[in-house]
């Protein structure tokens, strides 16, 4: 997890050099428990900060219930203190739980507006400046820093000469090259340093192997190891003890005596990505991948398969975030799965495809197919999922990039017995304000979870879906 200040400071609190951080109302929204992550340095909160606040806490919202807690959050800060020491600062060690040891400023006074001229003093933001320009005014000796998370505030503020910076303590990752593959290329000198005292058994069908050495400490659960060469290698990490770990052939969907309803794998980490999906043992799946590397296709064919052939779930969930890419079309008429179904166009594209994997059928034999599949498969919409739970369910996550880790706690945790739950996403295409790539709720889950023995992860890399779309995505 980011930090959002690297500064080492001395164990005194005397002696040691603390900044005091002005807060954008953004970093609330965004956060309602930023004002605890500043550790040991201080918080300010200009008074336009609340105000804005006040004006964003009405509604059901996300943001409003950010609001809504963020002000409560205040509340039980400043009601235990005397005026004093709010005028002093307010110690956040007891508050925060000690998770925070710095002081928490309100702004008690008006503070007279010391903007260039071209700057409208009525605007929320120019106050909030003018606000930071008078405490680095008043503590020269001091860094006073402005955290926001829009990024126009944070230029203005260092053309005016000031210190800004974006708010980074809820970024799982600061470079998303970092973020888990789900997969590990092995070294050519693998089988040397690991194959002594090696021990192999059948089961289920797979080839299992005992290992030990330097290299089965790092390994995770459920993680793919690849060996390229004269003996290939597909793998699947089991189970990791200190320095030994088991590891396990894999399924091979990409032959078609093992397609999944008529799909088979076109690529290795399609294939990887079948093996998680199909397994009954990995409860919660993240697949990532731009554009037409078959991430809902391949989620698809195997909850069809498992729900209608293997029987194993009752039926398909699959749910998104309403986040139009263009101008909003305005409220929708119908009931909810009807509302939902513009948002559901990939799903109805990759039915498409499914239904004409079966060749053998005719037109008749597909149409009655396909009713079969959509009677199986329910459309929800994120903003009733809060009090649900689903039992025996095929959950699907789509375009999880656009989701915060809030929302993910929500949505995850509504997971019942016998549920498996899959989140598809490319955290390159995010259109939810304020969100970045690191920030994600998926790339949250996809940190988190990882180790876990019943989850598993795979970033899919070739897309698949024509020449003409590969070779777009590549010159435009």
């Amino acid at each position: 997890m980011a930090r959002q200040t690297t500064a080492t400071a001395s164990s005194d609190p005397a002696t040691r050099q603390s900044k005091l951080f002005v807060l954008d109302t953004n970093v609330l929204l965004h956060d309602p428990t930023s004002v605890y992550r500043f550790e040991e340095h201080d918080v300010f909160l200009p008074i336009m900060t609340l105000e804005e606040l006040d004006n964003h806490k009405k509604g059901i919202s996300e943001i409003a219930r950010n609001a809504r807690q963020v002000t409560r959050t205040l509340d039980e800060i400043v009601s235990s203190m005397d005026d004093q020491a709010i005028d002093e600062g307010i110690r956040l060690d007891e508050p925060s739980r000690r998770l925070a040891n710095g002081r928490l400023f309100l702004q008690t006074e008006a503070i007279a507006s010391e903007l260039p001229a071209g700057l409208p003093t009525a605007k929320a933001d120019n106050q909030i400046l003018a606000v930071v320009i008078h405490l680095q005014r008043h503590h020269p000796k001091r860094p006073v820093i402005l955290v926001s998370k829009d990024i126009n505030m944070r230029i203005k503020a260092r053309t005016l000469g000031l210190q800004a910076q974006d708010y980074f303590n809820d970024k799982v990752l600061e470079d998303t090259d970092l973020l888990y593959t789900g997969m590990r290329e092995l070294t050519a000198d693998f089988w040397d340093e690991h194959a002594q005292g090696m021990e192999s058994w059948k089961q289920d069908g797979h080839t299992l192997y005992r290992l030990k050495g330097p290299l089965c400490a790092q390994l995770l659960p459920n993680q793919f190891l690849v060996e390229e060469g004269a003996r290939p290698l597909q793998a699947m990490v089991r189970d990791v003890s200190g320095t030994t770990a088991e590891i396990a052939t894999l399924t091979d969907y990409t032959h078609a005596r093992n397609s999944v309803w008529g799909i088979t794998a076109r690529n290795r980490e399609q294939n990887f990505a079948l093996n998680l999906l199909m397994d009954p043992e990995i409860d919660f799946v993240t697949l990532l991948g731009q554009a037409g590397t078959g991430k809902t296709l391949l989620t698809l064919a195997a909850g069809l398969s498992q729900v209608l052939e293997a029987r194993r779930y009752g039926e398909i969930i699959i749910t998104r975030v309403t986040v139009p890419v263009g101008e909003d079309i305005g409220f929708l008429p119908g009931t909810e799965e009807e509302k939902m179904g513009p948002w559901m166009g990939a799903l109805e594209d990759n039915l498409e495809v499914l239904n004409r994997s079966d060749q053998d059928a005719g037109e008749w034999g597909r149409a009655a197919s396909h009713d079969l599949i959509r009677n199986r498969i329910k459309v929800k919409s994120l903003n009733f999922m809060r009090g649900r739970t689903f039992f025996n369910k095929f959950l699907i996550i789509d375009e999880a990039q656009n989701l915060t880790p809030k929302q993910m706690k929500t949505l995850i945790t509504r997971a019942g017995p016998a549920t498996k739950v899959v989140c598809l996403g490319n955290i390159a295409q995010i259109d939810t304000p304020y969100l970045t790539e690191g920030s994600s709720g998926l790339a949250y889950v996809v940190d988190r979870f990882k180790g876990w023995k019943h989850a598993g992860h795979i970033t899919l890399q070739r897309g698949e879906r024509s020449r003409l779309a590969d070779h777009a995505s590549e010159v435009l």
